[in-house]
């Protein structure tokens, strides 16, 4: 019998896969257990629509991201900091004063969790951060530190 993974099951495929079983495990575990449909042709086509859905989302959010993108980039902000006699400042700037600036100045929310910094800023001068608007799209952000 042929049916329709409704779920990600272990032995037999990912969600959205048409797989060829037996009869008695369609009808006695995946069937009931709400794993799998049988593979009429109504249900085939509406897997097909669903998919088409689905990747008409994805562009659509990867598009959204590539525009977000180019205004990040064309932004620059500035964090004033205490900092020692030497031009080393106390701590570091992290993530999250990056997003709560970002939000202040250009009314852009930004969750902190997809700001990444390669390595701590502790000095003064301009440094590049990169926030991962989608898996395929990241933009480069400049950021001035100077001192308080």
């Amino acid at each position: 019998m042929k049916v329709i993974l409704k779920e990600d099951v272990k032995s037999l495929g990912k969600k959205g896969k048409v797989c060829e079983v037996s009869d008695g495990y369609a009808r006695n575990f995946l069937i009931p257990r709400g794993l799998a449909l049988q593979a009429t042709e109504g249900n085939v086509q509406d897997l097909a629509h669903k998919q088409k859905q689905e990747n008409l989302r994805k562009q659509n959010e990867k598009k959204a991201a590539e525009d977000s993108k180019s205004k990040i980039e064309e932004m620059k902000i500035t964090l004033k900091v205490k900092v020692g006699d030497t031009g080393r400042l106390f701590g570091s700037v992290t993530n999250k004063e990056i997003a709560e600036t970002l939000e202040k100045v250009y009314k852009t929310k930004i969750d902190k969790r997809k700001i990444e910094v390669k390595e701590p800023i502790k000095n003064i001068g301009e440094h590049t951060v990169f926030i991962k608007l989608h898996p395929d799209v990241v933009a480069d952000l400049k950021i001035m530190i100077e001192a308080e």
